[in-house]
């Protein structure tokens, strides 16, 4: 099993781990940082009802925008948890601010440890967190035991179109998502193509936050320029994977 710094910086795009105790300098400007809180609000809203009854994790949740916007707007009990005590800290602040704290609980934790000691909850939310688990197989079948028979996940990710001939380490085709999904005993609802144009907008708002607080930190480590340099550039070459060699999408999926 990869660290957890490994699997936390990989997340973020990133390759390595020193990276960890620098993303919420580097992330500071950013409250949603993966997953579209309204792309996944829209999914729960048109395939649950009962808002106020429905218990969503959110695994890899960051500051928590994506909780508190949608026990906001729902009215539903969310838990967050997240490897930044930074990131949780301000989930925390934000939860008060908006009002939403006694429905929102936020922890600092290792999600691959602490899904062991879960009940079980009605929606569980994956926002781009990458392949933490394993393979679409592999996550889903460990998350199974914490998810309601009748509940579903909400799947932010990017997958690689299957007439291209590029590999990522950590994308699969589409025909392969579909069928370690199919193996896993579950089925996709309903997909949410993100617009191109969508993409390149978000990447382009993140990567001027993410330049401007790295360069401030080669100026303050410059021991450490490279570090900082390259994540730049691995950002760069990540959105450019986004926006030309990838196809973005939001996926409810439920048991067959």
């Amino acid at each position: 099993m990869k660290s957890l710094e490994v699997s936390v910086v990989e997340a973020m795009d990133g390759s390595d781990p020193e990276l960890f105790l620098f993303l919420p300098y580097i992330l500071q400007d950013l409250w949603e940082m993966g997953a579209d809180p309204e792309r996944i609000i829209k999914l729960i809203t048109k395939h649950f009802s009962g808002y106020n009854s429905l218990t969503i994790l959110d695994l890899g949740c960051g500051k928590g925008p994506v909780l508190i916007k949608a026990a906001l707007r729902l009215g539903c009990r969310c838990h967050g948890i997240d490897a930044n005590p930074a990131f949780i800290k301000e989930a925390h602040q934000k939860a008060k601010a908006y009002k939403v704290e006694h429905l929102c609980r936020f922890e600092t934790a290792d999600m691959r440890e602490k899904v062991k000691d879960l009940g079980r909850y009605s929606i569980i939310v994956l926002g781009a967190i990458g392949p933490v688990f394993g393979d679409y197989y592999k996550t889903l079948t460990i998350l199974s035991k914490c998810l309601q028979k009748s509940g579903a996940f909400i799947i932010d990710d990017a997958y690689i179109k299957d007439q291209s001939d590029y590999t990522h380490p950590l994308m699969f085709k589409r025909k392969d998502v579909l069928k370690q999904i199919d193996l896993a005993g579950m089925r996709i609802v309903k997909e949410l193509p993100i617009k191109n144009k969508d993409v390149k907008d978000s990447n382009k708002f993140i990567y001027r936050h993410v330049k401007k607080r790295c360069m401030e930190l080669v100026k303050k480590y410059p021991t450490k320029r490279s570090l900082f340099e390259d994540y730049i550039k691995k950002q760069k070459e990540e959105n450019a994977v986004l926006e030309s060699k990838a196809l973005c999408m939001t996926m409810l999926v439920k048991q067959k």
